[in-house]
Formats: structure tokens, C-alpha cells, sequence
């Protein structure tokens, strides 16, 4: 008797398989809908982001472009204060040539005495 199936059970085995595929199919045609879906918004992510990257890299490069300016200018600057500086200095020489001399005897014997201390001072401690 339960080795025997009826034509009943038959059909409703034969129904529930089929039943069973067409859950299977369907739910293969929603996970492809999902990743269809899910690659539609990673390319469209893709597409708003682009423009926003492209514009965050000109961005950069126009920071870097104005530091290396600001740096040539500013090393120009320096530049040109040291060139006026010089030119003072031998300026200051040739019309003074007494008190250059007196300025750069003073600062030897000025720094003759600090060698001299701080050698002394370095063979007591």
C-alpha cells in the first residue's frame, strides 16, 4: 500500500516539482533583476563621481601650481633683499672704511673672548 503511489500522489509529486522549479526560476529572475540593478547603480555612481574626481584633481594641481609660485616669488624676494643687502654692505666699506675696520676688530676680540671662556670653562667641568 505505501510502496504503490496512486495517481494521485503522483500528480501531486509531479506538481510540487513543478512548483518547485518555478519557485527556482523565478527566484533566479528576481536575483538577476537585483544584480542588473545593483551594476545599473555602481555605473551610474560611477558616472556622477567622475566629473567630481576629474574636478578634485585640477583643483589640486592649481593648489600646487600657486605654492610653487608663491615659493619662486617669495625665494625671489629673498633674492633681492640679500642682492640690497650686499650692495649696502660694500656701500658701507668703501665710504667707511676707518669704522669697518674698528667694527670687524671689535667683533674678533669679542669673539676671541667667548672662545677663550668657553674653553676654560670646558677644562673645569
Amino acid at each position: 500500500m505505501f510502496g504503490s503511489k496512486t495517481p494521485t500522489a503522483n500528480s501531486l509529486t509531479d506538481q510540487a516539482a513543478m512548483s518547485a522549479d518555478q519557485a527556482l526560476v523565478a527566484t533566479r529572475r528576481v536575483a538577476q533583476q537585483t544584480l542588473d540593478g545593483l551594476a545599473d547603480s555602481v555605473q551610474d555612481f560611477r558616472d556622477e563621481t567622475r566629473p567630481v574626481i576629474a574636478r578634485a584633481g585640477h583643483q589640486a594641481q592649481a593648489l600646487t601650481q600657486h605654492a610653487m609660485d608663491a615659493l619662486s616669488l617669495g625665494s625671489e624676494h629673498l633674492q633681492a633683499r640679500a642682492r640690497r643687502m650686499s650692495d649696502d654692505t660694500r656701500s658701507f666699506v668703501r665710504h667707511e672704511p676707518v669704522k669697518t675696520v674698528l667694527i670687524a676688530a671689535a667683533t674678533g676680540a669679542v669673539l676671541m673672548a667667548l672662545l677663550g671662556w668657553a674653553s676654560r670653562s670646558g677644562r673645569r667641568g
